[in-house]
């Protein structure tokens, strides 16, 4: 009944990860394509001319909402990714066996019940105030080598968590603050101060420092993954592991050319490196999809 229940939570956010790759590879590009570029946004975004791009928000507000709320959300839903991969791939080195859906589980299980062991243990030894013993009792078992890597997982899984919930936020904030200031603009036709330096840090913390924290977590998550090759991983999750790489260097490349010229929004990598991030968020999503329990 317990695997039964961890392979349901994993299908559970392989659909929530497919909501995701739908709304980046598919309601994204076709709203952007079909919505907001015939009106002008596009061009008024690119040219870097705040003005003409104010002016268009204060007659385009509800198309714009739109937009940026479909980007968090396709973001917002993507939170716990990085947990459920380093689980995967810890559970792995746990295990020491390919991931298919009775391994997965029996992985899960057992580092489950080990972290269970560690608190209690941490709790006992506060509550008698010693510290806590570093060696393995009988019922932690776990061999040394599982762990192996470990540092590598926790930065992977903090650094994406921490992009993603930087994305987010600052997608939000950037929209309330850019909404504000068109209203302005349409009332009195007066540029606010400064609203080239704060579009700037909102278009520095979305496209730059969240995009570029994610990309340290694509490239760790494929690199642990490639590192172990075959002796754990079969195929389909080495060719997952090479193109979290290649993901990787596409937002860090879009990082770098949003942060050379933050006042047109994106790069020319972003398009490229986001569409591509989506398609390795689809590949992701299918693989948890397809585990079943016996």
């Amino acid at each position: 009944m317990r695997k039964r229940s961890l392979l349901a939570r994993l299908r559970t956010n392989g659909f929530y990860y497919l909501v995701s790759s739908l709304l980046l590879l598919v309601v994204i590009p076709l709203y952007q394509v079909l919505v907001l570029n015939p009106t002008g946004f596009s061009d008024t975004r690119t040219m870097g001319h705040l003005n003409d791009y104010l002016f268009w928000l204060g007659n385009h507000t509800p198309l714009f909402v739109i937009y940026r709320g479909l980007l968090a959300i396709a973001f917002a839903i993507l939170f716990t990714m990085p947990y459920t991969l380093y689980r995967i791939i810890v559970a792995q080195e746990i295990l020491g066996r390919s991931p298919d859906e009775e391994s997965i589980a029996e992985a899960e299980i057992e580092l489950e019940e080990n972290e269970e062991l560690e608190e209690l243990a941490e709790e006992e030894a506060e509550a008698n105030e010693i510290e806590p013993e570093k060696e393995a009792t009988e019922e932690n078992t776990m061999p040394e080598f599982a762990w192996r890597g470990k540092g590598f997982a926790i930065i992977a899984v903090w650094t994406g968590t921490a992009g993603i919930a930087l994305f987010v936020l600052g997608t939000v904030l950037g929209t309330i603050y850019l909404l504000n200031a068109s209203h302005g603009f349409m009332q009195t036709g007066e540029t606010p101060a400064n609203i080239g330096t704060f579009d700037a840090i909102f278009t520095i913390t979305t496209n730059t420092i969240s995009i570029g924290l994610i990309a340290i977590s694509s490239m760790f998550f494929g690199a642990m993954i490639a590192r172990a090759g075959k002796r754990l991983w079969p195929g389909n999750w080495l060719w997952f592991s090479y193109m979290a790489l290649a993901v990787a260097a596409l937002l860090s490349g879009s990082a770098v050319g949003v942060a050379s010229a933050p006042s047109t929004g994106q790069a020319t990598l972003t398009t490229f490196a986001i569409l591509l991030f989506g398609i390795w968020n689809l590949w992701h999503s299918i693989m948890l999809l397809r585990l079943k329990a016996e």
